[in-house]
């Protein structure tokens, strides 16, 4: 008797309350899954199901197994999982993620620092945005992550949490580029440059509240990833952009006319850390977190900030007031 297979079953229905709904989920058909259910409780001599011709209800022995089961079935999953790691020569696998846009030294950076410390461990690091390192760190397909703040982090666990101040890169022939520092209300009628609010929704609303506090409502906001497209925006709507300061962004001008210029008073910060799934923690992921901490808080600009703020998910709107 194939007892995880059935006990896969017994999880189904007792969650489905319906034979049929629970057929389908398993993607078999209902009379052979009637047919296991009752092999299952006369392996076990006992009964777990009342059925009726419009209910099915666990019984109280039922009720009773039902954790037990499916402690079972994550067990056997986890067994399954790591004897396939091992069968395909995978004695360590860390799958982390990492945000859009990020420089190539400080990833090539956190990937010999883990190399140093696990050298035994593979990693497979994937571009993602924080909503995407969200849902698969949720779904299990992703081990850890450097998330954008603020999101909602129920169920993870996170590292410290760093700040990186933003700068304001101006089109050509910008007047505001003959300023030392630009306040965020001088940049009316200039269209802004953000991510995709579905990237970060909550960082992207964030973002357009401090800009609306400080006399900056954009009359459109345009959405873009890549560098190259974002300087194409810049030199052809009069659009800025925020951005941390980089050595690849001219503060005198490139033969271009993009300039980059701090933000007066410093009224916008990336903020971001490490995190992972509550009790998922592992040699690997600690190593990933350490290895993401050192090389991060030593690039220019950043500091250690505050813990993010408890997130009280609000309806999808252009911005919070």
């Amino acid at each position: 008797m194939d007892i995880v297979g059935h006990v896969r079953c017994f999880i189904a229905v007792a969650e489905e309350r319906h034979f049929g709904r629970a057929a389908i989920r398993l993607g078999m058909a209902q009379p052979p899954l009637s047919q296991r259910i009752q092999r299952l409780e006369k392996e076990l001599g006992l009964r777990l199901f009342e059925r009726t011709s419009r209910s099915v209800t666990l019984t109280q022995g039922g009720a009773l197994l039902l954790d037990d089961a499916r402690a079972l079935i994550a067990a056997t999953d986890t067994f399954l999982a790591s004897s396939a790691r091992i069968r395909d020569g995978h004695t360590g696998l860390l799958r982390a993620g990492l945000p859009y846009g990020m420089a190539g030294e400080p990833v090539a950076a956190i990937l010999a620092n883990l190399h140093r410390h696990q050298p035994g461990l593979k990693v497979e690091l994937h571009e993602l945005s924080t909503t995407e390192q969200l849902t698969r760190m949720t779904s299990h397909e992703l081990d850890a992550g450097l998330i954008h703040h603020p999101c909602d982090t129920t169920g993870l666990e996170l590292g410290p949490v760093l700040r990186r101040e933003l700068g304001v890169l101006l089109p050509p022939a910008s007047s505001l580029a003959t300023r030392d520092e630009v306040p965020l209300s001088a940049l009316t009628g200039h269209d802004l440059i953000l991510f995709p609010r579905a990237d970060a929704p909550a960082l992207y609303d964030d973002l357009l509240t401090t800009c609306a506090r400080d006399g900056y409502t954009p009359q459109t906001v345009r959405h873009g990833k890549g560098d190259s497209f974002i300087s194409g925006l810049i030199h052809s709507v009069n659009a800025v952009t925020f951005t941390p300061p980089d050595p690849a962004h001219p503060t005198d001008g490139d033969g271009t006319g993009i300039v980059w210029r701090p933000l007066a008073g410093t009224p916008l910060a990336w903020r971001f850390s490490t995190a992972w799934p509550k009790n998922r923690n592992s040699a690997a992921v600690t190593a990933f977190a350490d290895a993401a901490l050192n090389v991060l808080r030593d690039t220019p600009g950043v500091s250690t900030d505050l813990p993010p703020r408890t997130l009280h998910l609000r309806p999808a709107s252009e911005y919070w007031l």
